[in-house]
């Protein structure tokens, strides 16, 4: 039960960090070292690594490192696909591919626990 509440945690986690990456990328377009204050996006974008940190802090508790760590490469999964939907950025075979193997990977990781 605990490594599945720390699973949930971890997969929470990377949601919460890919879009802490989005908005720093948006946050990115009006940067100016003098006025960051009053960059909302870098603000939002803040919150949201801070948060997801946290919730990867209280997911540890839970899991070892060693199983729970690697899970945070769904963090690329989510910032690819946010990326294309939300900045239309482009989205190519290798992009695809790579995501395929995250998946596999942490598949493969979470199989194991």
């Amino acid at each position: 039960m605990k490594i599945l509440l720390s699973f949930l945690l971890v997969f929470l986690a990377s949601i919460l960090g890919a879009f802490g990456a989005l908005y720093l990328k948006k946050a990115s377009s009006k940067f100016r070292i003098s006025s960051q204050i009053k960059n909302i996006n870098l603000i939002i974008g803040l919150f949201f690594y801070g948060f997801s940190t946290l919730i990867f802090l209280f997911a540890l508790k839970f899991g070892e490192l060693s199983i729970i760590y690697p899970l945070v490469s769904l963090t690329y999964v989510w910032v690819v696909l946010l990326s294309y939907f939300k900045l239309h950025e482009s989205l190519n075979k290798f992009k695809i591919i790579g995501i395929l193997l995250i998946v596999l990977g942490v598949s493969l990781i979470a199989y194991t626990a």
